[in-house]
């Protein structure tokens, strides 16, 4: 049956909203077209403001983006999935006297909040509100990470926040993202926080990271960790099953709460 080029231009717009992301050659093959039609209909509705057109494919319109929302927003959003994701989040943090780094950011903050107090830990964060809700946490032994805290996501940033990162060796690492794409990776609007996650990937021994489904599929300005940095990713039920399964083929571990 023939397909006209509306048609399938139609259909690969769709196909854009319900995965959050299309690879050029994975649609000339649905299709049974030529990689350069499918670049001209990606042409057709970048113009057309239906998609964005990135390296190997495009994306929604939105999902690359500097805008980063504040924390108290973020707060506010998905509270439910955040809360599932943090429980998750536990089988993971170490046993008594082990290490563990928190990112700052509403998932961690969740995780913060259910942290075990019957075990010893030390744990290290450059947020604000989780260092003041673990300053008085049974068990845990607090580092601050100091720095310019930037009032947007209330979390220290900027080279002393690095340097000191330099020096440690957690045994896992909780961060939080604004974006996961294959293409890109793990991605934030910001090049400040991008470096102290980055600092902080290379110091966990194992990297968790805690998204819910909607950061699925969304790529933002800077990269702070390829797909191969990160061990573990927990997100909620919501994820998109071809996506989970495009991530675990990438070696990451999925864990949908």
């Amino acid at each position: 049956m023939t397909v006209y080029a509306e048609e399938r231009q139609q259909a690969i717009a769709g196909l854009v909203t319900q995965r959050g992301r299309v690879a050029v050659t994975a649609v000339a093959e649905h299709f049974g077209v030529t990689t350069e039609t499918v670049r001209r209909d990606l042409a057709v509705l970048e113009r057309a403001g239906m998609l964005r057109r990135v390296h190997g494919g495009a994306v929604p319109v939105g999902t690359l983006t500097v805008v980063e929302p504040g924390l108290g927003e973020r707060r506010t959003t998905r509270i439910e999935a955040k809360r599932r994701i943090a429980a998750a989040a536990l089988t993971l943090v170490p046993p008594a006297h082990g290490s563990l780094i928190l990112d700052g950011g509403s998932s961690t903050a969740a995780l913060a909040e259910v942290l075990p107090g019957d075990r010893s830990l030390l744990a290290a964060t450059n947020s604000v509100p989780i260092a003041a809700r673990l300053s008085s946490a049974p068990g845990v032994t607090l580092h601050v990470l100091g720095g310019r805290v930037r009032g947007i996501t209330q979390s220290a940033v900027g080279e002393s926040t690095v340097a000191a990162l330099a020096e440690l060796r957690a045994d896992v690492v909780f961060l939080g993202t604004n974006g996961i794409s294959l293409a890109h990776g793990f991605s934030t609007p910001d090049e400040a926080e991008a470096a102290v996650k980055r600092a902080m990937t290379r110091a966990g021994q194992r990297v968790v990271v805690l998204a819910d489904s909607s950061k699925l599929g969304r790529e933002h300005l800077v990269r702070f960790a390829a797909l191969t940095d990160v061990d573990v990713l927990i997100t909620d039920d919501e994820a998109d099953p071809a996506v989970v399964a495009e991530l675990e083929q990438q070696g990451i571990e999925v864990l949908v709460a």
